[in-house]
């Protein structure tokens, strides 16, 4: 006796087609959403100690410092002091208003920043640009030395 013969008999084989559709699909939803999760750039900085400027003695110095709790103090003097402060303030608009009737009086005041290292990014950004408003054309950054 002979087996029937069947047109369409168990195919061993496996079908991939709709597995490379899949593949293709998140190949096109990674490409596409890769460049979105990109938050910032690292940044290495250079860690070398820099030179002091040269002062001009004729030139009142303004040293602003900003805490860690976002308030700010100063120091008005013909060299540039970190220890003391002449003035305070609490807000960043206490501080405009303060160093810009200073910077507006005596328009020849070279203007440094020291920041506190706990203190926030955005902080000492909005003292710059409020100093810069106020018309402080030349600011300078005070850091510290790196320690052997």
């Amino acid at each position: 006796m002979r087996k029937p013969c069947r047109k369409h008999g168990p195919k061993a084989e496996m079908n991939v087609v709709p597995y490379i559709d899949v593949m293709l699909v998140l190949l096109v939803i990674f490409m596409v959403t890769a460049p979105m999760l990109t938050q910032g750039v690292k940044v290495e900085l250079p860690k070398v100690a820099a030179e002091a400027l040269a002062s001009n003695s004729q030139q009142q110095i303004l040293t602003l410092s900003v805490k860690a709790d976002g308030s700010y103090y100063w120091n008005l003097g013909s060299e540039l002091e970190t220890e003391q402060h002449t003035d305070s303030a609490v807000s960043l608009e206490e501080m405009t208003a303060k160093v810009g009737a200073i910077i507006a009086s005596s328009g020849d005041t070279q203007v440094y920043i020291r920041a506190d290292q706990h203190a926030d990014y955005a902080t000492v950004v909005a003292g710059m640009a409020a100093l810069q408003q106020g018309g402080v054309a030349n600011l300078g950054l005070i850091t510290e030395a790196p320690r052997p």
